[in-house]
């Protein structure tokens, strides 16, 4: 099923890489109960347990459709879109911002199967490909910075004083996540969660549900009963409202748009970095029919897994770039991915310990992927400013307006406008101008909401 022997492996050492891979994602069940349970209002069991569920459908997926050694679950930056645009930016409820979800994934799947979304690859130029990828990252690093408490906001932004036990913790995690991590240890990011967590426990900053376990557990099973199906239940009240019908579409489009470039992002990235996807497959991605390729394969996973994991109440599935320490190992097929799939699924018995994990234990983890996320920043050609401006935007708008679509649309609206006022509008490929005229429209719409 796999083709082993084909790509040069083993099962061995695929199940291996696996239980790498794993250990490097598995720290999104604690961040993401933190951004979407405790931020946004979803009942953290029930976000535990959409979280692994979600993750396990979308590794299996990956694994056995694509044959691909990529690791999927909600994505980091989405989840972030999620709460802080959506729901606390926008003022749309939990329930409407996962049917916001699902409808991405509809939307994402159609425009997939189609062959669209092969266009839309071959539409974007590699440094706003690039640029994404690296924005999404210091808009995680940043929610990390602001999460733990680093930062106060009054007058002028400053450093806070660490004068208090959560943040002298928030420290120490910051130090132990990156020592960990530079020396290589496997599941670094998963191991300082774990150690802080029981450190904090000893300064009475955790509470750990050993006596209750089997009624947190079950507890859990009993918040996803009332989450499951709400994306679903939650459409129609999306476009009750007919003053708020153009601002929920573009929502819409923007969550479809920020988990298509966010994957793609990762998944080009991903291919390039270890070779087991090509320049010229990737240049080629829109000449070839069907899904022959693996590159082809793996854009189909994440609307699929999206749609799935929306249902349970967790944001958009996308593969993490942490599959690279899976690769690493020697993950070359997707019984890598499969064996990581199958780890989230057994997981799931862990959900009341996951719910114990204090923000500023997950908060290190933010920023380290965020750090992770900045190392294609160095193929962006700096020399040539017709694409070095637009990325740089595109990077630099992400944090600064707290909104991952503001810096996806600025970056794509000045790509086109620069090209056009070079006289060279023939070097803007026509659904990147589709593209860019959605997104002006986007912000029109908003600037008159807002009077």
């Amino acid at each position: 099923m796999f083709k082993l022997k084909e790509y040069g492996t083993n099962a061995r050492t695929e199940i291996i890489a696996g239980l790498t891979l794993f250990a490097a994602m598995a720290y999104i069940i604690p961040v993401n109960q933190s951004i979407l349970g405790k931020d946004a209002g979803i009942p953290v069991g029930a976000v535990i347990l959409a979280t692994c569920i979600a993750a396990a459908a979308g590794s299996l997926l990956m694994g056995l459709w694509a044959n691909l050694p990529y690791g999927m679950a909600p994505g980091m930056g989405l989840n972030a879109f999620f709460t802080y645009t959506v729901v606390l930016g926008l003022g749309f409820s939990w329930q409407k911002a996962l049917g916001m979800v699902f409808l991405s994934g509809v939307i994402d799947f159609i425009v997939t199967a189609t062959g669209v979304r092969k266009h839309i690859v071959a539409a974007l130029p590699k440094a706003l490909r690039t640029a994404m990828g690296v924005g999404i990252g210091l808009f995680i690093a940043y929610i990390g910075i602001v999460n733990v408490g680093f930062i106060s906001f009054g007058d002028v932004p400053a450093l806070a004083p660490i004068n208090t036990t959560v943040l002298i913790l928030g420290v120490i995690a910051i130090a132990v996540t990156i020592i960990l991590y530079v020396n290589k240890v496997p599941g670094a990011i998963l191991i300082a969660i774990i150690v802080m967590t029981i450190v904090g426990a000893f300064f009475g900053q955790v509470s750990m549900p050993w006596g209750t376990y089997f009624n947190e557990l079950g507890s859990s099973f009993s918040q996803l009963g009332s989450v499951f199906g709400q994306s679903i239940v939650s459409i129609p009240s999306i476009f009750s409202n007919p003053a708020q019908i153009v601002l929920a579409i573009a929502t819409i489009f923007a969550f479809s748009m920020t988990g298509l470039f966010d994957e793609l992002g990762t998944s080009l990235g991903l291919g390039r970095a270890t070779g087991l996807i090509t320049e010229e497959e990737i240049d080629n991605v829109a000449q070839v029919k069907g899904f022959k390729t693996r590159f082809a394969r793996s854009l189909v996973p994440p609307s699929i897994a999206t749609m799935f994991g929306s249902l349970f109440g967790t944001s958009n599935t996308t593969t993490y770039v942490e599959s690279s320490a899976g690769i690493a190992a020697g993950g070359k097929t997707g019984l890598t991915a499969s064996t990581t799939g199958v780890l989230f699924l057994a997981s799931i018995l862990l959900a009341p310990l996951a719910e114990a994990v204090p923000f500023y234990a997950t908060a290190p983890a933010l920023i380290m992927v965020g750090a992770l996320m900045m190392r294609p920043v160095a193929d962006i050609d700096w020399l040539d400013m017709e694409a070095a401006i637009p990325a740089f935007l595109a990077i630099a708008i992400m944090p600064f307006s707290y909104s991952i679509t503001t810096g996806i649309a600025v970056g794509v609206i000045f790509y086109c406008l620069i090209k056009l006022f070079r006289g060279k509008i023939k070097e803007i490929h026509p659904v990147l101008a589709i593209i860019a005229l959605l997104f002006i429209a986007y912000f029109v719409n908003e600037a008159l909401a807002h009077g």
